[in-house]
């Protein structure tokens, strides 16, 4: 993937300084983040230094069928892999940082995680205002929560999060996201919706840049209160979070026998990757619905444990569009 243009650290003099993070295995991600640091480099006190983080060994896209399920042992642990050299020190600073992130396994994107957990982050992230952007199938809770781990590691502040997702119902993205990675075609199944977060609302995403913009000009970036509220920035489905929970409990087990069983890419985990296959398939045609079923019955019982966990979830940016009108151009 191209590195997005941009200035040198060197070269910001007095100008407010933005540090977008970059990687996308299907290019959906680098869309969503050129739409918000649009505006940021249209703005004459503003300089944008884009970092592409690049795995040494790259992940294909589309991905091979067991390249693709030989990921999640990794991504579950959060275990990252090795990233080529970044071209910051660590000693750059920054007013801003944008990290764009997958979410692969229920977890942060493994180049996402090694960039966290290595050296340069810690200095680049420690005391800085960090704005998280999620584009995923639908569910991104639980990934969030270990990202705001990672970032606390680091020392750094999440200001806000934004979260773009495939509206398509659940039990449709089952099927339509994996098959997207692993043919490389968004509308594989005639008569279902394409995969992915939907074109239109990629575009949405430059209100999001236009509030960093002015919110960089005031200096807020400063201050504690998040720069994106109002603008619609993260809608959270709570109802998903026992499946969530579920199966990432099953990543986690599984993971951990497979990492005893051989490092990523050996033979001897191809056997026991099948039989994880059959448990996740199992999984997805049972307890998924089941879920959803029983949480439907109970609605009324649980209402208002979901509005407490859509509000815990939704922070620090929020739901609310009172600031729709002004950033809708």
């Amino acid at each position: 993937m191209a590195e997005l243009n941009s200035g040198k650290s060197s070269c910001f003099g007095t100008k407010k300084r933005v540090l977008a993070l970059s990687y996308s295995q299907t290019g959906q991600l680098t869309r969503v983040l050129e739409r918000i640091i649009e505006p940021l480099r249209q703005d004459g006190a503003i300089e944008v230094y884009v970092e592409t983080l690049r795995p040494r060994r790259p992940f294909p896209f589309p991905w091979k069928f067991f390249r693709f399920l030989d990921a999640f042992p990794e991504s579950a642990h959060m275990t990252p892999p090795e990233i080529e050299p970044l071209t910051l020190t660590g000693d750059e600073a920054f007013d801003l940082v944008i990290l764009p992130y997958q979410v692969w396994f229920l977890a942060p994107a493994q180049p996402v995680v090694a960039f966290l957990k290595s050296p340069q982050a810690q200095k680049l992230l420690a005391g800085k205002p960090v704005v998280t952007v999620i584009a995923c199938r639908n569910m991104w809770l639980l990934a969030q929560e270990k990202m705001r781990g990672l970032l606390q590691s680091c020392g750094a502040r999440l200001l806000d999060n934004a979260v773009l997702i495939d509206t398509s119902p659940t039990m449709v993205t089952l099927f339509t996201t994996p098959l997207w990675l692993l043919t490389g075609k968004r509308d594989f199944l005639p008569g279902l919706p394409p995969a992915g977060v939907a074109e239109a609302s990629i575009a949405a995403t430059r209100r999001f840049g236009l509030a960093l913009a002015d919110a960089l000009r005031d200096g807020r970036e400063r201050g504690t209160a998040p720069l994106l509220s109002g603008l619609a920035a993260v809608d959270a489905n709570p109802r998903l979070l026992f499946s969530e929970k579920v199966a990432t409990r099953s990543f986690f087990i599984w993971g951990k026998l497979l990492r005893a069983v051989g490092a990523p890419g050996q033979i001897r985990r191809v056997p026991f990757l099948v039989l994880y296959l059959v448990f996740l398939l199992t999984m997805i045609l049972t307890v998924v619905p089941v879920s959803l079923l029983l949480q439907v019955l109970l609605r009324p019982l649980m209402q208002r444990r979901f509005a407490l966990l859509k509000q815990r979830f939704e922070l620090p940016s929020g739901s609310g569009r009172e600031r729709m009108m002004q950033y809708d151009h």
